[in-house]
Order: structure tokens, then C-alpha cells, then sequence
């Protein structure tokens, strides 16, 4: 509890905020890297995962790789990374590091948003003349919307907690928050830090539930008000309803 309310009182303090080594300053550290990472890894991740997804063929291959580097641990890639030449370039051990960690969420859920999509659908508008880039971008990208909407939460999230091991390696970011309260032994400080990245790991996951259901291209069609999936809609006034089979 005495560390709860020195980290509370430390985050009250309004010395802590301002300046250099202040909480907004780490803030936007933090979110910068977070930021280029995240866009990096969507570069690398959705073109493929997307084209794999689309042609049905080599995604076995890239969700087992990208299965074996979710085994690797950040923290040892980023230390062998440091210690490279990379580690004279300033904050780029950190940004491979966590673009590693980010693109195989990204390609595995990309890729089964992709090859789950309605297969009826799918060849309905194949046969009503779509080319395959208007059938990726028109069919196969909405039906596949909330796995791939689930893979960029789940890759977003992961950086911002990350990203605090930046501090290891002499970056920025809140992780800095942490570092210093540990070579100062300030255990408030070390709980404040940690609690602000809590925080924002949890903003950012809310935000993106509010884009994913703000930009869903099939709202309000996946589901009918009841939970329930909506009825077809009814036939043209005037066309023929379809003759009975008998058996």
C-alpha cells in the first residue's frame, strides 16, 4: 500500500511532468516509437498476409514462421541487436526489435481474416465478372475487417507495453520512467511508471475499438438488432418467384 500511495503522490506531483524527463515528454517519446513501429510492422505484414490470403497458397509457411518468432523473446533480440553495430544508430535495435514483435499477430490474423471470408461470397462476386484486386478490396478486406481489426489491437498493444524495454537500451519512453526509479531507489517512481504504461496500453486499446466500429464497412449487416443474422433481403417487385420442386 506505501508503494500505491508514493506512486500516487508521485504522479500528483507537478515537477514530475514538466521538463525533459517529465511524464509528457517520455509520453511522446513513448508514442512515437510506438507509432513508427507500428506502421513499419503494417507495411511489412498486411501486403503479404493479404496476397497470401488472397491466392491460398504459402500461408501455412508464413503463419509457422511468424509462430516461431513469437517464441523469441524481445528482450534477447534487443539486447543482441545493442550490442551489434546497429546499437551506435540510436533507437533502430529498439524499432527491429519490436517490429519482429508485432508483425506476426498482424500476418496470422490478416491471413485467416482473408482465407475464412464467405467462400459463397467470395465466388458469387468472381462470377459476376471482379477482377482479383476489386475482389480483395471489395469483398474479401470487409468480410475479413474484424480479425484483421483484431490482429492491428493485439500488434498495437504489444508495441506500447514493449517499448517501455527501450529505456534498456538507452532509448526514450516511459520505460525511462522506470529505469530511473530503480537507479534511484524509488520504488513509487518505478510504480507510477509502470501504472502510465498500463494506462496508455489500455487507451490505446480502447481507442481502437472505437476506429474498428466507427470504419466497420459491413456495420450493421453482420448482425441484425436481435443478435441474430439478417434475413435476405426480399425479392424485386414484379420478378417471378422461383418454381416448387416437388420430390
Amino acid at each position: 500500500m506505501d508503494a500505491i500511495t508514493g506512486a500516487w503522490q508521485w504522479l500528483g506531483t507537478a515537477a514530475n511532468w514538466a521538463g525533459e524527463k517529465g511524464v509528457w515528454h517520455r509520453l511522446g517519446e513513448h508514442l512515437w516509437l510506438s507509432g513508427i513501429c507500428l506502421v513499419l510492422s503494417c507495411l511489412i505484414a498486411l501486403p503479404v498476409a493479404l496476397w497470401l490470403g488472397h491466392i491460398g497458397k504459402g500461408g501455412a509457411l508464413a503463419i509457422n514462421i511468424s509462430n516461431v518468432g513469437r517464441a523469441v523473446p524481445t528482450f534477447a533480440v534487443l539486447v543482441l541487436l545493442t550490442l551489434s553495430p546497429l546499437g551506435s544508430h540510436g533507437d533502430w535495435p529498439t524499432v527491429i526489435a519490436l517490429v519482429l514483435f508485432a508483425v506476426p499477430p498482424l500476418l496470422t490474423n490478416v491471413y485467416l481474416g482473408i482465407r475464412e471470408a464467405d467462400r459463397d461470397v467470395v465466388e458469387a462476386a468472381r462470377g459476376m465478372g471482379m477482377s482479383g484486386p476489386q475482389l480483395l478490396r471489395r469483398v474479401e478486406i470487409p468480410l475479413a475487417y474484424p480479425l484483421i481489426m483484431t490482429g492491428l489491437r493485439s500488434a498495437a498493444v504489444q508495441v506500447v507495453a514493449t517499448a517501455t524495454l527501450a529505456a534498456l537500451a538507452g532509448g526514450g519512453g516511459l520505460g525511462r520512467i522506470i529505469t530511473a526509479g530503480f537507479g534511484n531507489y524509488d520504488t513509487a517512481q518505478v510504480v507510477a511508471g509502470a501504472v502510465l504504461v498500463a494506462v496508455l496500453a489500455l487507451l490505446v486499446e480502447g481507442v481502437l475499438v472505437v476506429v474498428d466500429r466507427a470504419f466497420d464497412p459491413m456495420r450493421g449487416r453482420r448482425r441484425g438488432p436481435s443478435g441474430k443474422t439478417p434475413a435476405p433481403a426480399p425479392a424485386p417487385a414484379g420478378a417471378r418467384p422461383e418454381p416448387s420442386r416437388s420430390t
